[in-house]
């Protein structure tokens, strides 16, 4: 019977989740299983991996032959490396304190990386929204200000029509008559003259 370890698909449609197994390589692809050994989220940045590691090692070393894909996930998350190492262990080339001691140095940098990363891309979705915060305050700000002038403009227009129309009631009282008596009077200086 030949074995694979290979990944599983769940999740709804878009939003893939997927169970690592290992399988009967003639058994469907999201059919029976042997064992589960982790599980893949490519959902996330970045993508979150949960394998169980020592499990993935004992496939490997019965015969089981990961896909491309599990092949990748296995070596990110050093079961490749592991099982390498045992393979060591086994010809003699190594001990075992000295192969544990390896893959404990090789998951701490690894460890690191990811950690970066992560941290990587958590500052860049702070300055992102910083920069989207200043110029959404600026946009406020020149809104604010060009309402202000509005305000300003309107206030001096009201200002202005006012003063004219006062200039316009004075003119209007010059040349008008202020009543009828001065009218008369007036009446009677132009008759005098003439």
């Amino acid at each position: 019977m030949p074995v694979k370890i290979r990944l599983q698909r769940h999740g709804k449609k878009g939003k893939p989740f997927y169970w690592i197994v290992a399988a009967d390589g003639r058994s469907k692809r999201d059919g029976k299983f042997l064992e589960k050994i982790g599980t893949y989220n490519p959902n996330v940045n970045p993508a979150a991996i949960d394998l169980d590691v020592d499990g993935a090692v004992k496939w490997l070393q019965n015969g089981a032959q990961p896909t491309d894909t599990a092949k990748a996930i296995l070596s990110y998350k050093g079961a490749m490396l592991k099982n390498h190492l045992l393979g060591g262990v086994r010809k003699g080339a190594l001990t075992e304190e000295q192969a544990e001691e390896k893959f404990e140095a090789w998951l701490s940098e690894k460890n690191a990386k990811i950690q970066a990363k992560a941290d990587a891309i958590a500052k860049a979705e702070a300055d992102t929204k910083t920069k989207a915060f200043e110029a959404e305050v600026k946009v406020n700000e020149d809104r604010m200000a060009a309402a202000n002038e509005a305000e300003e403009a309107a206030i001096k227009a009201v200002a202005d029509a006012k003063a004219a129309e006062k200039a316009a009631e004075e003119v209007v009282e010059e040349e008008a008559p202020q009543s009828i008596d001065d009218a008369q009077a007036a009446a009677a200086e132009e008759g005098k003259k003439e």
